[in-house]
């Protein structure tokens, strides 16, 4: 396996938190995330074709990763809760404190309660059903973040 799909999978090594690395990986992708916009003008709606993007290089990644450790879904692997995190935020209304927070919060909610079919595409094969399953996590996160900008409830 290469060093780059180990860099990848793990999201630069966030994956080898000891400690809920799902979570360090979701909390480097709001750091990053927070960098793009305040430094780059990434809009919300630009979180979301990074996510897209991600994905491709992040279903390569977490597959080359979970066959070189022999596991369907190696904890270790967290490009998926990049991909997802960034695609909870693509529903911000606007980016402020309290959107950060909430898409934080819904995404998380989200990839651990995994409502249908979050929990169908994890069933997917490989690096695909790694990373789908969270994908739709953030595409749930999402809308109700979307909803709670909507009526102005950040």
């Amino acid at each position: 396996m290469s060093v780059l799909a180990r860099l990848i999978a793990t999201w630069f090594g966030c994956g080898y938190a000891p400690k809920a690395p799902g979570t360090a990986g979701s909390l480097a992708a709001l750091l990053i995330a927070w960098i793009l916009h305040a430094y780059a003008g990434v809009s919300a709606m630009g979180m979301a074709w990074l996510s897209v993007a991600l994905s491709f290089p992040g279903i390569w990644a977490a597959d080359a990763l979970a066959r070189a450790v022999g596991k369907k879904d190696p904890q270790i692997v967290v490009v998926d809760e990049v991909v997802g995190q960034w695609m909870t935020l693509a529903g911000a209304t606007t980016l402020n404190w309290k959107s950060w927070l909430l898409a934080f919060a819904l995404f998380r909610l989200f990839d651990i309660w995994k409502p249908p079919p979050v929990r169908q595409l994890e069933r997917l094969p490989g690096g695909v059903g790694i990373v789908a399953d969270d994908a739709m996590a953030g595409v749930y996160g999402a809308l109700v973040l979307f909803a709670a900008g909507w009526f102005n409830l950040y």
